[in-house]
């Protein structure tokens, strides 16, 4: 006979089914709060990394700043060289009656302690390697901001001065002082983008600095001062006739000529203008050149015409030294630009000599 065998359902009574949903929900909120206590150990994780990451960059932060301040402090504490002819005119401590400027034929060929013995006027050479017109300007208006005006301002030509700079020579020499706005704003009219050495730590003394003045301004920080080689300013060039002119010779068989650029001529007019609104009595000065270099500048009579023009139109007195008694002579001088230390003895007694009468005779005429 045939019996149909049923399976019944598996039924669960109420109590027990309330017994496991009671189970189950303890279950559910641990399994919650776990995850929120993980949410919150990450977030706190997180933080904990942004914080250990912005007090990293801070500390950073706070050493370029800090070797930036020492460095400056370090350069501006030198008191011997080239830094220590910038830092006595920062700090204010010159205050010469006759100063000199120009380029780099300024520095090595005029002796301040030749023409202050000979004139008995306190002297100082503010010339400056590798500098233009414009450049020779920023630093004597620096000059004129921190010490008194001289009376008498010997200001150095050469065949390049109706040539504005293209490309500051050795920048990190003037990084320290970049504060100073005589400084900074003809800077920033050549590069303008010197603004990063002025406000960026490190930035001109890693970057513009090619020198690694930032190890002086270190050792400086510490005491230590270089090698006593400007006097007043003055920096002597040792040894005698180099190969530099025969070199120039060849790679210029046909000569050179100098540009006359309409804004240079411009600065030069200037300054003259600046001397005489401020009551300064201006020399225009060619200093030594050797002779044979002076017939391989192609356009050197339309030059010297400018000069006389610019003196004659303004009444400043210009001294020709192009047929100095040794301009033909190797003896004194280290190529056809610079004279060498005994070339610069005797001229710069030959000028003191000629400045001592001329302010014997402007004295004379002014107490007439």
């Amino acid at each position: 006979m045939y019996r149909e065998e049923c399976v019944d359902p598996v039924f669960v009574p109420s109590d027990a089914a309330t017994v496991i949903e009671r189970r189950s929900i303890p279950q559910t909120n641990e399994r919650v709060a776990d995850v929120v206590t993980e949410k919150g150990e990450v977030s706190e994780n997180c933080f904990a990394s942004i914080k250990r990451i912005v007090v990293f960059f801070g500390f950073i932060a706070l050493l370029i700043f800090s070797l930036n301040a020492m460095i400056t402090t370090g350069l501006r504490q030198i008191k011997t060289s080239q830094y220590g002819v910038s830092n006595r005119i920062m700090h204010g401590d010159i205050n010469a009656q006759i100063i000199i400027t120009g380029s780099s034929r300024a520095v090595s060929h005029y002796d301040p302690r030749i023409i202050q013995g000979r004139t008995g006027r306190s002297a100082f050479n503010l010339g400056r390697n590798g500098s233009q017109t414009d450049m020779q300007i920023a630093v004597l208006k620096a000059y004129l901001e921190h010490n008194r005006k001289p009376d008498v301002i010997i200001h150095n030509l050469d065949g390049f001065t109706f040539v504005t700079t293209r490309e500051v020579y050795d920048p990190g020499q003037y990084v320290p002082y970049l504060r100073d706005e005589e400084i900074y704003r003809p800077l920033r009219h050549i590069n303008p983008m010197i603004w990063r050495s002025r406000y960026l730590p490190l930035y001109g003394y890693v970057v513009d600095d090619m020198r690694f003045n930032w190890v002086t301004g270190l050792r400086g920080l510490l005491g230590w001062q270089p090698r006593e080689d400007f006097f007043q300013g003055f920096n002597p060039r040792s040894g005698g006739w180099s190969d530099d002119f025969d070199r120039f010779k060849a790679d210029n068989p046909q000569g050179m000529s100098w540009e006359m650029e309409p804004d240079a001529i411009r600065l030069v007019e200037n300054l003259i203008r600046f001397c005489q609104d401020n009551k300064i009595e201006l020399i225009l000065v060619y200093s030594p050149e050797y002779s044979e270099m002076q017939s391989l500048t192609k356009n050197r009579s339309q030059i010297f015409s400018e000069f006389n023009r610019l003196a004659a139109r303004y009444g400043v007195p210009i001294w020709d030294y192009s047929k100095w008694k040794y301009s033909d002579n190797t003896a004194f001088f280290t190529n056809s630009q610079h004279l060498n230390a005994r070339g610069a003895n005797v001229f710069s007694n030959d000028l003191a000599d000629n400045l001592r009468a001329f302010l014997t005779t402007q004295s004379i005429a002014s107490s007439n």
